[in-house]
């Protein structure tokens, strides 16, 4: 086996696969990949399979050395990665040498971005899945020092993929795509206008569990019945602030749930930054 080791950790990043399924009964987070599509594409590209575990990497890029030669991908956001400094491209096969060091620089634009390496990180399986999530893995984020196992002999085993074209228009979007939610006919014309006319901006207070927006809905609603949320659930609080439950949430909520992301609007929201506008799109259930 060949082992990532981290020499500095960045801001905050984080092993994960598709997220542990069947579990929410339990009040276990679904948890995984922020952004399933810059992820999935990670693996393609080197041929992986769609759900094995990539490194999730969030604004600030660690500092990591490679124990044996391997092939890598980068996609999602741009963070400048470089290898032995010297500049490499998102989005395709990385050659890596035993002793070489990835390392990212300035954030171009996108918020998170996606390691995947030939065969996948090792990392143990708990309900199912690898992805990391606090007092459900023994590991919840990377910490210096620390080391991710990968397979030593499956560099032989890539050939380039040129089929593959990554599509970023995504990331630069702030068109959000969502659902009516199961309150949504509950609110009034007035409050229906300013939901889909309105930008929104990312408040500071976003992470893995749930992102908050900025601006405010006038809010004259009952609360809910607790009822169950999942990722891409929009709740609009008390207060009038709109919080968009991201993949660490919980499983179950007593706000109005108005609306509700698809994949795509869930994609495009995980790579925004604070202060950063979006607005809601509505769209029809396929």
């Amino acid at each position: 086996m060949g082992k990532m080791q981290v020499l500095q950790p960045g801001l905050f990043s984080s092993i994960q696969d598709y997220g542990r399924f069947g579990n929410m009964k339990y009040g276990v987070p679904l948890s995984g990949v922020m952004d399933r599509y810059a992820a999935r594409m990670a693996n393609l590209i080197l041929r992986n399979n769609a759900n094995d575990a990539v490194l999730e990497i969030t604004m600030m890029g660690p500092k990591l050395k490679f124990s044996k030669s391997t092939k890598i991908a980068i996609t999602g956001a741009h963070l400048s990665a470089k290898l032995n400094d010297e500049e490499i491209e998102n989005n395709t096969i990385i050659e890596i040498s035993a002793g070489d060091i990835l390392s990212f620089g300035r954030r171009i634009f996108g918020c998170r971005a996606y390691l995947s390496i030939s065969g996948g990180f090792s990392a143990e399986e708990v309900f199912g899945s690898k992805s990391w999530y606090e007092n459900i893995t023994k590991d919840a984020k990377l910490e210096k020092g620390m080391e991710i196992s990968y397979k030593e002999d499956a560099a032989n085993k890539v050939e380039t993929n040129a089929g593959l074209k990554f599509k970023e228009n995504y990331l630069k979007t702030s068109n959000i795509e969502a659902y009516k939610g199961p309150e949504f006919d509950f609110l009034s014309d007035k409050q229906r206008d300013r939901l889909e006319s309105l930008k929104f901006s990312i408040d500071q207070n976003n992470s893995r569990m749930a992102i908050q927006l900025q601006e405010q809905l006038e809010n004259d609603l009952d609360p809910i019945i607790t009822g169950p949320v999942v990722p891409g659930t929009v709740q609009l609080t008390p207060s009038g602030k709109l919080i968009v439950l991201m993949k660490d949430c919980q499983t179950t909520g007593g706000y109005p749930r108005v609306l509700q992301l698809n994949e795509n609007g869930i994609n495009t929201i995980a790579q925004k930054l604070t202060n950063e506008k979006v607005r809601f799109s509505l769209t029809k259930p396929l």
